[in-house]
C-alpha cells in the first residue's frame, strides 16, 4: 500500500468552502439564464409592456452576478448590451 499522507485541516477547509462557492455560483449563473431566457421569449413575442420592466431585473442580475465574480465584467456587459439593442427594436417596432 502506498504510504498517502494525512491531509490537512487547511486543505479540508478549503475543499468545503470551494463547494460552498460553486454551489452559490451555479445558482447565481442559473438565475441569469433563466432571466436571459424571460427577456428573449418577451422580445421574440413583441411584448413591449414586459419587456422594459424586464430589462431592468435582466441588468440587475447580470450586473450584480459580475459584482460578486460569478461571471467577468466585459461579459455581464457584453450580455446586457445586446439585451438592450434587442429591447429598443422592440420598442421602437423596428423588429
Amino acid at each position: 500500500m502506498a504510504n498517502v499522507p494525512k491531509k490537512k485541516p487547511s486543505v479540508l477547509k478549503r475543499v468545503r468552502q470551494s463547494e460552498k462557492t460553486n454551489l452559490r455560483n451555479k445558482a447565481v449563473k442559473t438565475e441569469v439564464k433563466t432571466i436571459v431566457k424571460k427577456i428573449s421569449a418577451a422580445i421574440a413575442n413583441q411584448d413591449k409592456m414586459n419587456v422594459e420592466g424586464m430589462m431592468k431585473t435582466a441588468e440587475k442580475a447580470i450586473r450584480s452576478a459580475a459584482s460578486k465574480g460569478v461571471i467577468k465584467a466585459n461579459a455581464a456587459s457584453r450580455k446586457i448590451s445586446r439585451l438592450a439593442k434587442k429591447a429598443h427594436a422592440v420598442k421602437s417596432g423596428a423588429a
